[in-house]
């Protein structure tokens, strides 16, 4: 089987890639730490990716940026950012790569805990990571030959809790290698539609 991954330098990223390795084949992609680079904000920059890469039984996305702060200081430039980068940016590369994903692969997209679980500052995610679970769930009904569409929702990361911890106060961590496993079983199980929540 072959698994693209999306972001796969990353601090995700790097722990679903050590899940899988040894029983997948695995292709890594990142915006730059990789021999294959994507900008998921550009569509061209997405579609020369999948040209590139050929045909997957998987595609995992670990990738998505937003910006954050409070309401009342964030611009829609700085909103745009969530926009074009973890909404649009993970929605594209579902609808541009369904004619790549063999009959009955699947594709695992990234959300996270505030849209369910609010913090200061956390506005825009929330919103990209809302939208990418109502995407998720609405297209899974559509999904051609088979292919399967499920999000993961994982609460802050243990390994990320130096850079962003104090906007999680109270909040228990969870371990990179502990949501890793989760997306095994999107990509390995029978589901779609879901959205995979790691608390």
């Amino acid at each position: 089987m072959r698994v693209l991954i999306i972001g796969a330098s990353g601090t995700l990223g790097s722990h679903i890639v050590d899940d899988l390795k040894n029983d997948f084949e695995i292709i890594q992609v990142s915006k730059s730490k990789s021999n294959i680079h994507v900008d998921i904000t550009s569509t061209e920059s997405i579609k020369e990716m999948y040209r590139k890469v050929g045909k997957i039984d998987a595609v995992v996305s670990a990738a998505g940026a937003a910006h954050f702060g409070l309401v009342k200081e964030i611009t829609p430039e700085l909103n745009d950012i969530a926009l074009r980068s973890k909404l649009a940016g993970q929605v594209n590369l579902v609808l541009l790569g369904q004619e790549y994903v063999n009959d009955y692969g699947s594709f695992t997209l990234t959300t996270g805990i505030l849209m369910d679980d609010p913090i200061l500052g956390g506005a825009s995610a929330a919103m990209a990571n809302g939208g990418i679970r109502a995407f998720v769930k609405s297209a899974a009904i559509e999904m051609p030959r088979g292919i399967r569409i499920n999000s993961v929702s994982p609460t802050i990361l243990s390994e990320s809790i130096e850079k962003y911890g104090n906007l999680f106060n109270g909040f228990e961590p969870v371990s990179g290698k502990r949501v890793a496993t989760v997306y095994r079983k999107s990509i390995q199980g029978a589901q779609t539609g879901q959205s995979y929540e790691i608390y």
